[in-house]
């Protein structure tokens, strides 16, 4: 009859602290919360700033693909303008070109 006593008390006693312990784990020590994405994350990350005409410049099928795929609605921003001028600009010195026999 002791025996069961002990370990009915001893039950009791884990039973208490696990239970205080649940409760009190958020105050002894919180939960860091990871930040929740508001939309699933994009297939290729964005560069920090958009590229310039210059760049474009001198990568005509790069800036030949964004144009493209700006007229598709995939990209947006200054980036578009940059790349598109940068293609009207060559597309006018090589007409020029042949309009002068070069």
């Amino acid at each position: 009859m002791a025996r069961s006593k002990t370990l009915f008390i001893v039950l009791v006693a884990l039973v208490i602290g696990f239970g205080v312990g649940f409760v009190l784990r958020p105050v002894i020590m919180p939960v860091e919360r990871a930040p929740a994405l508001a939309s699933p994350a994009p297939a290729a990350p964005e560069p920090a700033e958009p590229r310039g005409t210059q760049y474009f410049a001198a990568h005509l099928d790069e800036a030949r693909e964004i144009v493209g795929q700006c007229a598709e609605g995939s990209v947006r921003g200054s980036e578009c303008a940059n790349a598109e001028q940068a293609v009207i600009e060559a597309e006018g010195r090589d007409r020029f070109k042949k309009f002068m026999g070069n």
